[in-house]
């Protein structure tokens, strides 16, 4: 159940169904990310579309010398523009795919607005998401909830969404959904801190690429950088791992490009050495260029992780999320409010985290926290995210207390020697997805808990797992599931959710309750507790 390589072949044959001549592709913005986190720019001009543009543009040329392939989702409005290009058709001939299903009505519409016969050809691809890891996919909404209820505009979204990955699977799921969940019951009726986790926390992941403008003295070619495990040979064996690993690696990485690199400048003194320069220097410029990218995404983690003290903010959290020492507790959110370099959003999600494991200590020191927040110049609207984030996610809401204390042995520092600044001083704590679906897989998943969607239940092992979050997945749930598929012999596990969260994403969201669909601690250096899981989970099992 590989997701890229699944989109990557349904893509490769569109394109080996335009047989000859230079075809452009019309797409709107959302089919552009799909393309884009499966193909790279020089990958797609090797398969002979070299140019994109949108449907809906009034500027284009009339090009009748070339052929259109048209990826489209189908709206009402992709449809209608459609429509429109057909009556007064701009190409030769248009090979027409959908990324989704499409109805008998709208198939008529089309082909009565083809009075001049250019359409060769009307087929649905199933790829209305973004394939974002081989096992991970995203449908980049946000703001699904409105209270506890959906989005009445984001819940076919979602359906079609969902069901595009059912399709392109070929699998008819058995459905189990969370109980607690009416979102999760409605869609499922409708139905019928690694590296990778760090760069999205820190610095934002948006379709692989990372936006580094902001990084202080950044050169112009460095500026947006693409991070992708398909094209990038560091970055998909560096993916799952810790940042102190990645510092040891990135240092190893620079060690063999020195190595190369004076061999690569040696004077040029015969038509062999000229030779051997030409046919060396692409993969010289493609390590060079993967060198400059990787050390500076990691040093401007390490100096955010620096300027923001995210080690000791970190330590809390887990410390938070672990252990069950009130005193300590509030002796260390109240010492790390007081510190200036604690930003506003870190110290409002220590608060948030406090207010949640402590909610109804005897001895709770909330209001205290608050009026620090209100000393630290945090803004009305942050503060009122705590008792959002009470009133979304507390114990009454939960119907039981998750806390699992752990031995405080437990909870080690692990120094990598190699390169400073860069330590994991944290094992990772692993998200109440990676129980709960190894409760699923060994047969124990409560149907109190995760009921089926009707009368079916399967009793044998399942083979083939789709899990799908409503507010959001993470790529720390992502490291999970990978390291599931690679230990787990005999079960496939694909993880997917309305968008892929990080702090800035979850308080950027439009309703307060969903702004808190997801609570997240720094990636890698501590990783949430299940206490602080109050997504909706909707779970497909299958034989």
């Amino acid at each position: 159940m590989n997701l890229i390589n699944l989109s990557a072949k349904s893509l490769a044959q569109v394109k080996r169904n335009v047989l000859h001549h230079m075809p452009i592709c019309l797409c709107l913005s959302h089919q552009t990310s799909i393309v884009s986190v499966v193909y790279t720019q020089s990958e797609i001009l090797q398969k002979e579309v070299y140019l994109f543009e949108r449907i809906d543009s009034q500027n284009r040329d009339n090009m009748k010398h070339l052929k259109a392939i048209c990826f489209l989702r189908p709206t009402k409005e992709n449809v209608e523009n459609l429509i429109q290009e057909l009556r007064r058709p701009k190409y030769s001939v248009y090979f027409i795919y959908f990324s989704n299903v499409i109805s008998k009505s709208e198939i008529k519409a089309l082909a009565e607005a083809d009075e001049q016969e250019v359409v060769a050809e009307v087929q649905e691809f199933y790829g209305d998401f973004i394939a974002v890891n081989p096992h991970l996919f995203s449908l980049n909404l946000s703001g699904v909830a409105r209270g506890r209820s959906w989005e009445p505009t984001l819940l076919p979204r979602t359906t079609q969404g969902l069901t595009s990955v059912l399709l392109a699977l070929k699998k008819c799921p058995m459905i189990r959904y969370q109980l607690s969940s009416d979102m999760a019951k409605r869609l499922g009726e409708s139905v019928k801190w690694t590296y990778q986790a760090m760069v999205h926390e820190l610095l934002g992941l948006n379709n692989n690429r990372i936006d580094l403008s902001r990084v202080p003295g950044i050169s112009k070619d460095l500026k947006e950088v693409v991070l992708s495990a398909e094209n990038d040979e560091f970055y998909a064996n560096n993916l799952y791992l810790n940042f102190g690993e990645i510092g040891t690696n990135i240092k190893n990485l620079m060690e063999d490009f020195q190595k190369k690199k004076p061999k690569e400048q040696q004077k040029l003194e015969s038509i062999s050495d000229m030779k051997a320069f030409v046919d060396n220097y692409p993969q010289f410029k493609k390590m060079s260029g993967t060198v400059s990218k990787h050390v500076t995404v990691v040093g401007e983690l390490s100096r955010l992780v620096s300027e923001r003290h995210l080690m000791e903010v970190s330590e809390l959290e887990q410390e938070l999320a672990c252990q069950n020492d009130h005193s300590s507790a509030s002796q260390n959110v109240r010492r790390l409010l007081q510190n200036p370099r604690v930003s506003e959003m870190d110290a409002v999600r220590l608060v948030m985290l406090y207010a949640l494991r402590y909610e109804r200590h005897s001895s709770s020191i909330l209001p205290g926290l608050m009026e620090e927040l209100n000393r630290k110049g945090v803004s009305e609207k942050h503060c009122r995210m705590v008792t959002s984030m009470v009133e979304y996610g507390g114990k009454r809401v939960r119907g039981s207390d998750l806390v699992n204390p752990q031995d405080a042995v437990a909870i080690t520092k692990q120094f990598f020697k190699g390169l400073k600044g860069v330590e994991n001083v944290y094992t990772q704590h692993a998200p109440l997805l990676q129980e709960t679906l190894d409760q699923l897989i060994k047969g124990r998943l409560k149907d109190s808990h995760f009921p089926y969607l009707g009368p079916s239940s399967l009793r044998d092992r399942p083979q083939d797992i789709i899990v799908f979050v409503i507010g959001g997945a993470t790529y720390e749930e992502a490291l999970a599931i990978y390291n599931l598929n690679r230990t787990v012999p005999g079960v496939r596990i694909v993880l997917g959710g309305t968008t892929i969260h990080n702090t800035k994403r979850s308080e950027s969201s439009t309703t307060p309750r969903d702004r808190f669909a997801s609570v997240k601690l720094h990636p890698d250096i501590a990783i949430r507790h299940p206490l602080f899981d109050t997504r909706s989970t909707h779970m497909i099992k299958m034989a």
